[in-house]
């Protein structure tokens, strides 16, 4: 069984509270579940965490091929413009990555048009609300199934 590791990122424990006219009502309990139905119905386990810490979201990436992580669905929220490490975490791990957002950060303030995060991911999916993760979530099983090419 394939094995993905699940990043949320900080303040993404307030989801559903949160500036729900750019996030949405949905909570990240409400997001976690579906990509847990996700992906029990695709034979995929996840293992989820949220941290509003950098060091520890290094911390886990880095410890994701020791954890046996076939591949990496990460939203790292505010971190996407500005974490170096979080970078260089994904790039020393060399696991297929796929970055997620909720909003469209390329239709929002300036400052968030960059990801350092996406050059050195599979993709990037951002926009489609809650449906970011589960787009990003199938991305990465089709990746591991070979359906498509990283």
């Amino acid at each position: 069984m394939k094995k993905i590791l699940v990043i949320h990122g900080p303040n993404l424990n307030l989801l559903g509270q949160r500036e729900k006219d750019i996030y949405g009502k949905t909570t990240l309990a409400e997001i976690n579940a579906q990509l847990e139905k996700f992906a029990s119905q695709h034979r995929v386990e996840l293992k989820i965490i949220q941290s509003n810490h950098e060091g520890e979201i290094v911390d886990i990436i880095g410890q994701a091929k020791k954890d046996a992580m076939d591949a990496i669905l990460i939203n790292p929220a505010a971190y996407t413009h500005t974490s170096i490490a979080i970078r260089d975490a994904i790039l020393a791990v060399s696991l297929p990555t796929v970055e997620v957002h909720l909003s469209n950060i390329y239709a929002r303030e300036d400052f968030r048009h960059t990801s350092l995060i996406a050059p050195v991911s599979f993709g990037q999916i951002s926009g489609f609300g809650t449906e970011s993760y589960v787009l990003g979530l199938q991305a990465l099983i089709n990746v591991l199934t070979k359906k498509i090419e990283p």
